[in-house]
């Protein structure tokens, strides 16, 4: 039998293929939605990936960074760095700024001459600039309105008085500082020296840059000074990875919107695949014609789909569009929770992948009931109301095998987790085929219930396991839909419930820094000379690196590790150290004993016991760590666990204080005011008597934090109602489509004298049994798929409020017995005479 060529079967599909697409809408809304969500996400990542790349040098402000507490490089390291190009060394650390009776905590940056290396520093009203004047400084626009000073006012830091040379616009290295704890102020290089800054014990850091003069790949060199100063404390850092936590931000947002993209699409291809079922079967009348006429399978499978492809390529096509135009509006939602400012922006492989995954969950989902329709005879077709087509898994195996296969190549290209990209697809792989034994049960488990004595729930519960009944596909859209609202629930409520307990309503009032030894007694006087009520708290502290650890005699020395065994952390870099008599509060030994009060022995530290799980640490092992050049083993006393929410004095290692007593260092404080109490005056009484010192104020500071993890959660809950929409699209069209099928029976039943409030009653009964199962199989599904997200996603903790979650599934299972008795509403217009001379 001849077959119809292309242009033909696209002239038959393109006249019976409405303008509107209409009985395709379902398909465009879903891919719509998914392949929208998909292009922004894609797009915005690109860019800002894209931003991070191409200004990382600027960012940094050099090529390659070295960071190191309490000294700056030594001839021997400044040596080995000269060769490869310019440096530029510098100071940053925490004071306080002071002008007339205003008082702030600052973030003080020194720089050389040579400073910016890379990127443009620009001042308001004044253009470009480097490093300030001798006895100037460069103040931030916040710091000059807290100090309340403005160009050519004069202020005071530590000991020395600068003036207002100019307030900053735009500080090019501001990204790469990390975290402010306050504004910044830009001094020269030596003015820390001069301000009495830098003594002995003084928390610093100073920072040497290079700017390369040849080819020098930074990440090889980086290496190369690791090998030869394996016990510096350096942290260093290259252009390549100049801010790694905008970097591991962006990376785990754009990974977590990718998935809701995916999940958008996985929901949005039970929609399609249910679109089309219900497209071919308003047109079973037409291709039992085609065939009676001497269409082949063949040309059925060419012109119906080419109208779904059709239909298929429209909605990708509207979803690429809004997804670009979305991506700045994004952007701007997501405000200061962005390294970088972006523009509109095409990324053409990221709108390719997007529409790629559309038309590919397309085809997964359309190819079985274009198959069905491909493979029956005419007579089949025309008795397809009352006798049900069966499935075509054969027909459909190859085309959606390809999808399939398509789809995992796709998700894998460029993943940043692969393993979390593997979990996700599998766990929906997983859902869509228990969903679908589930809908086999529900049938199996009604065919052989007890018939109720009531007719209306007999009726109800005949519906879900009659020939035609759309049970299967019911489950599987309910299923979806109210799994996508558990989903939201959780995660929002778990992300609100890390931010209250990481962020508490109650801290200290005051950290203070660099407090000297002999100057406790009079810092305690004053500040009960303002607070009489206030609780002090001072701890010894210090800088130093874990140098190496491990069972006597055979420690593992930390410069020699490929990789730092994950979790360890604390065993990268320098860290905060201090010695304490009894066990701090907020600590609790989980192995081992605390020391004596007056103990005078062997040297002993207590350690975090995560740290310890990591590394590997037992009570009685050594570790050894960096303190200013020089060497300190101690023994393992003990293994503690800290409550790191306390937001007081939390460390990893506690010495005793034979240990490190001897060591030169200065003293932290922690002011707690009466609750509902204030302290005015405090800061400036603090840095006049202490001008070396630096507090912080950590109101302001738990507020930031606070705004930054709402924004966080917004953005969380923005993207995942992209899901939720899909989901709700779903229902409608699977309860539409269930209409549909609902037609004849309503006629019958009108026939035989039912009234439309039996009517009601019925599609009530049907759907609320269904919708009771389903909630309980949702809360499972949504909840795991939370806790993947916030758990192994995220890494944050495992916090919901079940309560609120229940109250969330209450309301979506309320909306599906409303969107049921919606869609009921035509049948009960239906006129009998009519409907049935249409069948």
């Amino acid at each position: 039998m001849t077959t119809l060529p292309w242009s033909t079967a696209w002239r038959i599909a393109r006249r019976d293929l409405h303008r509107r697409f209409r009985g395709l809408k379902l398909l465009l809304v879903c891919l719509f939605l998914g392949v929208g969500a998909l292009a922004a996400i894609g797009s915005l990542t690109s860019a800002i990936r894209g931003e991070l790349d191409a200004q990382g040098q600027a960012i940094l402000g050099g090529d390659l960074e070295i960071e190191v507490w309490q000294r700056l490089l030594g001839e021997d390291e400044r040596e080995f760095l000269a060769p490869y190009g310019q440096l530029s060394e510098g100071y940053r650390m925490q004071a306080m700024a002071r002008s007339g009776n205003a008082t702030a905590p600052v973030e003080l940056k020194a720089v050389d001459a040579f400073w910016p290396l890379y990127g443009v520093m620009r001042l308001e009203h004044g253009g470009r600039a480097g490093a300030p004047p001798e006895d100037g400084a460069w103040l931030a626009r916040g710091a000059a309105e807290r100090l309340g000073v403005k160009v050519d006012d004069t202020i005071k830091v530590g000991t020395a008085e600068l003036r207002v040379a100019g307030i900053i616009s735009d500080e090019p290295d501001r990204l790469s500082e990390g975290f402010q704890l306050g504004q910044t102020v830009i001094v020269t290089r030596d003015l820390p020296e001069r301000a009495g800054l830098t003594a002995p014990g003084a928390l610093y850091q100073t920072k040497t840059r290079v700017r390369f003069t040849g080819n020098t790949d930074p990440d090889t060199l980086k290496d190369a000074l690791e090998k030869r100063f394996p016990d510096a404390g350096f942290d260093i850092r290259t252009r390549n990875t100049a801010s790694p936590g905008a970097e591991r931000f962006v990376s785990r947002m754009g990974e977590f919107l990718t998935l809701v993209g995916l999940a958008a699409l996985a929901i949005a291809g039970i929609g399609i695949g249910g679109g089309v079922s219900s497209y071919l079967e308003a047109r079973r009348r037409s291709i039992a014609t085609l065939k009676i006429l001497g269409a082949t399978s063949g040309d059925i499978a060419r012109i119906y789909a080419l109208q779904v492809g059709a239909a298929a390529l429209a909605g990708a096509l509207a979803g690429l569009a809004a997804g670009v135009l979305v991506t700045p509006l994004l952007a701007s939602a997501l405000g200061d929770l962005l390294p970088v400012r972006t523009e509109l922006e095409i990324a053409p492989w990221a709108l390719v992948r997007a529409a790629a995954f559309g038309l590919l969950v397309a085809l997964v989902f359309a190819a079985p009931p274009l198959a069905r329709a491909r493979l029956f005879p005419a007579m089949a077709l025309m008795r397809a109301r009352v006798a049900p087509l069966g499935g075509a898994a054969r027909a459909a195996a190859l085309p959606v095998g390809i999808g399939l296969a398509c789809i995992l190549v796709l998700a894998f290209a460029g993943a940043p987790q692969p393993m979390l990209t593997a979990s996700f697809l599998a766990g929906a792989v997983v859902l869509l085929g228990l969903l679908a034994l589930l809908g086999r049960a529900i049938r199996w488990a009604a065919a052989r219930a007890p018939r109720p004595a009531n007719p209306l729930l007999r009726a109800a519960l005949a519906n879900l396991h009659r020939p035609g009944a759309a049970t299967a596909a019911l489950v599987t859209a309910l299923g979806f839909g109210l799994s996508a609202f558990v989903l939201l629930a959780a995660v929002q409520t778990s992300l609100d419930g890390n931010i209250r307990r990481s962020v508490p309503d109650r801290a200290p009032d005051y950290f203070v820094l660099d407090i000297p030894r002999t100057g406790v007694d009079e810092f305690d006087t004053l500040v009960r000379s303002i607070a009489p009520a206030a609780e002090i708290e001072t701890v010894p502290t210090m800088r130093g690196a874990i140098l190496a650890y491990g069972p006597e005699g055979r420690e593992q020395r930390v410069s020699e590790l490929q990789e730092l065994p994950e979790g360890a952390w604390a065993l990268r870099g320098e860290r905060g150290l201090t010695y304490a008599e009894a066990l701090p509060e907020g600590n609790s030994l989980s192995a081992g004993k605390w020391w004596a009060g007056d103990y005078s022995g062997e040297p002993l530290v207590s350690v975090d016991e995560n740290l310890a799980k990591a590394a590997g640490l037992k009570v009685g092992d050594m570790i050894t760590v960096g303190i200013l050049g020089t060497e300190r083993s101690a023994r393992i006393a003990s293994l503690r666990r800290i409550d790191w929410e306390s937001l007081g004095f939390n460390y990893v290692l506690i010495f005793s204080p034979n240990a490190l007593e001897d060591v030169p260092h200065n003293l932290a404080a922690t002011i707690d005011l009466p609750e509902g109490t204030s302290a005015p005056g405090l800061l400036a009484k603090l840095s006049a008597a202490f001008p070396a010192s630096s507090a912080i104020e950590v109101g302001p500071l738990l507020t930031e934090a606070r705004a930054i993890l709402d924004q966080v959660a917004l953005a969380i809950l923005a993207a995942a109602s992209v899901a939720v929409l899909a989901g709700i699209a779903v229902l409608l069209g699977a309860i539409a489509a269930a209409r549909e099928a609902r037609l004849y029976d309503a006629v019958i039943l009108r026939v035989l004298g039912a009234s439309r409030r039996q009517l009601l009653l019925l599609q009530l009964g049907e759907f609320g049994m269904l919708a009771a199962i389903l909630a309980v199989v949702s809360l499972a599904m949504g909840t795991g798929l939370a806790w993947l997200v916030i758990v192994r996603l995220f890494e944050f903790d495992w916090l919901p409020d079940w309560g609120e979650i229940l109250a969330v599934l209450g309301v979506g299972v309320a909306l599906v017995l409303a969107f049921a008795l919606g869609a009921s509403l035509p049948l009960l217009r239906a006129r009998p005479a009519q409907s049935l001379r249409a069948l």
